[in-house]
């Protein structure tokens, strides 16, 4: 699949910094009136009030994919497609319509079902212009080599590929010892993993990289490993808050995380306007191969109201907090559901525990299973009197707790520090 280098650099000059919140809501009104008026579909309404579409989310895209999407694609083609592609480690394959040849790609699934996206050429190379444009160090027009470590490849990671730009993918199903040569030998300088990935990484005894910039993806950057991550490569750790529905928010250079509001319009889906939790409500301003409007996420973001240093009037977030899923349930005093959010368990956990070199939490019907190293007795009953002494502070009754051993999950799933088992 080609894609257009011109298209590409169009789409990087175009994407701008906006430090005008008027200036942006006009962008945004333009954009997505563009979107309403011309999403050929037969699913969404007829309407330029973006209020008259429903709010959707995942199982409702997928059981409409085949509406939904505007250029007659199936989702038995385009999941055979996908599920070739994983099987095989062979990303190469797309899909030959009449309108064009179109990239498929599958999210990992961890809310519980697999999301199918769709791009074309002219999406592919728009999303290359912009990600470049937000995440590239300056200067810009500088050859740069980019090692991009990912559970699955794709035409679409490839399209930032150029004469200045060496990209390369290293598989996440292959274990990274595997890698540690061929990523020494490149020396890139852009990093991009996920970040266990990268508190793994870093423990690799052979490893002699210098990026000059390193960025987390595709999971929650928590703050024990950033503080790792960013001491071993003294430097800071950026975030791209990328995932099947768009490239959500980037962390800008004084390091504040920013919705990338001149690519998704974001209606906010309060969970706790206390601690200004909520659920972002996106529309795509960009993709008409496959509209995104009006789609919920499960994801947790906590609102930060205060200006950056850095002068864009993106809104910005003090951090991705998790999944909804992994929200605990608890009960207060007198037996009533309470929502215990994630962070609450983590801080806990970090923050009264000594020596404490990784843990993992899963709550089932009856117990708060803890998977700890160390596995030991002093080790568990500091985290015991810690979950004790966070229950008395929230006024909920302790959970019944069981330890284990900590085991490493696999490099190519998501990590989930905090997780409800259903």
């Amino acid at each position: 699949m080609k894609i257009s280098k011109l298209a590409i650099l169009s789409s990087f000059l175009q994407t701008k910094h906006f430090t005008s919140l008027k200036k942006l809501k006009q962008f945004q009104e333009k954009r997505l009136h563009k979107i309403l008026s011309n999403h050929k579909n037969r699913f969404y309404p007829q309407s330029l009030s973006l209020q008259d579409y429903p709010i959707i989310d995942k199982a409702i895209f997928m059981a409409n994919f085949d509406r939904i999407n505007t250029i007659g694609i199936s989702e038995k083609e385009a999941l055979d497609l996908a599920l070739k592609a994983e099987n095989s480690r062979d990303f190469s394959p797309v899909l030959h319509t009449s309108q064009g040849d179109i990239v498929v790609g599958l999210s990992s699934g961890t809310s519980g079902s697999r999301g199918i996206f769709l791009l074309s050429q002219k999406e592919c190379a728009m999303w290359a212009g912009y990600i470049l444009k937000r995440m590239l160090p300056k200067p810009y027009f500088k050859k740069r080599k980019i090692a991009f470590f990912l559970r699955a490849d794709s035409h679409l990671y490839h399209s930032v590929g150029s004469r200045l730009i060496n990209f390369k993918f290293y598989d996440l199903f292959q274990p990274l010892s595997e890698h540690i040569k061929t990523l020494n030998e490149q020396n890139p300088d852009i990093l991009i993993m996920p970040a266990n990935a990268l508190k793994r990484l870093i423990q690799m005894p052979n490893l002699h990289i210098s990026p000059q910039k390193i960025i987390s993806v595709a999971e929650v950057l928590e703050d024990d490993a950033k503080i790792q991550i960013e001491q071993y490569f003294k430097q800071k750790v950026f975030q791209a808050y990328q995932c099947t529905e768009g490239f959500l928010a980037h962390t800008c250079e004084y390091g504040n995380l920013h919705l990338n509001e001149d690519a998704v319009y974001i209606e906010y889906d309060w969970i706790d306007k206390k601690s200004e939790r909520f659920c972002p409500i996106i529309t795509d301003l960009n993709r008409q191969t496959q509209p995104v409007i009006r789609y919920r996420l499960n994801d947790i973001l906590t609102y930060d109201s205060k200006p950056c240093p850095c002068g864009s009037v993106f809104t910005r977030i003090k951090k991705i907090e998790g999944r909804c899923d992994d929200i605990l349930i608890a009960k207060n005093l007198v037996g009533e559901n309470f929502d215990l959010y994630p962070d609450f368990v983590r801080n806990a956990i970090v923050g009264f525990t000594q020596n404490l070199q990784e843990f993992r939490v899963e709550q089932d019907l009856e117990y708060l299973k803890v998977y700890i190293q160390p596995f030991d007795e002093n080790t568990s009953e500091q985290i015991k009197q810690a979950l004790n002494q966070m229950a008395q502070n929230l006024k909920i009754i302790p959970f019944k707790l069981k330890f284990f051993p900590y085991h490493e999950p696999p490099l190519h799933q998501k990590f989930r520090r905090i997780q409800k088992i259903r």
